[in-house]
């Protein structure tokens, strides 16, 4: 097995220049291909050889998680702390 394939990780974020980062979601052996799954939730197969071609560097990880799920900041930042997480001692009547 190569070298650089040894460095290949699933959940490991590459860039490719100042295009869109993209997560390599697996790595098939047989089939000689990385499969990577970019911000917007586009997914893509690269054969072994294309990817040497293509001299990805590592990225980090976007901070914002929205990007493959199809929903607007606005609605996930409702839902991201139902009420029932409220601290109970704030309802105690003294």
């Amino acid at each position: 097995m190569a070298m650089w394939l040894h460095e290949l990780s699933v959940g490991d974020w590459f860039q490719v220049g100042n295009n869109s980062p993209f997560e390599i979601v697996a790595i098939d052996l047989r089939a000689e291909t990385v499969e990577v799954q970019y911000f917007d939730g586009t997914v893509a197969e690269i054969d072994f050889d294309s990817w040497i071609e293509l001299a990805a560097t590592p990225a980090a990880p976007p901070e914002d998680w929205s990007g493959a799920v199809d929903m607007e900041r606005d609605v996930y930042l409702d839902v991201a702390r139902p009420s029932h997480w409220d601290n109970p001692l704030d309802h105690v009547e003294l």
